[in-house]
């Protein structure tokens, strides 16, 4: 019974090592690795990063997207946001890149 025990416990955690890989998200053929961070003041306004955009700028503005409604959708149940630093009158995003990383920033609309 010890060993039956033992065997269950080596392939739960062979297959917890293998769902985070299959659970990546593609974005033009590559995987950005995506991070959100809400700030301490009020959760509601993020910045959403992801790393790697030399792969391909068109995937990260995208996979940052994505990272940054995924935020909003986690935390907040709402996929609305209001993009920070856009101009009057103009449309969000705003990217922010530095190096080989990307950047929006927004805030959770909440109704």
């Amino acid at each position: 019974m010890l060993r039956g025990a033992g065997i269950v416990a080596l392939s739960l955690v062979l297959l917890a090592g293998c769902a985070e890989r299959n659970e990546r998200v593609i974005f033009n053929g590559n995987y950005y690795p995506a991070k959100s961070k809400g700030e301490k003041a009020e959760r509601r306004d993020f910045t959403a990063s992801v790393k790697r955009v030399s792969r391909g700028p068109e995937g990260a503005r995208k996979a940052v997207l994505h990272e940054a409604t995924r935020y909003c959708l986690l935390n907040f149940g709402t996929s609305e946001i209001e993009w920070a630093g856009v101009p009057a009158g103009g449309e969000g995003p705003v990217y922010a890149r530095a190096g080989d990383r990307l950047s929006v920033s927004g805030r959770c609309i909440i109704w």
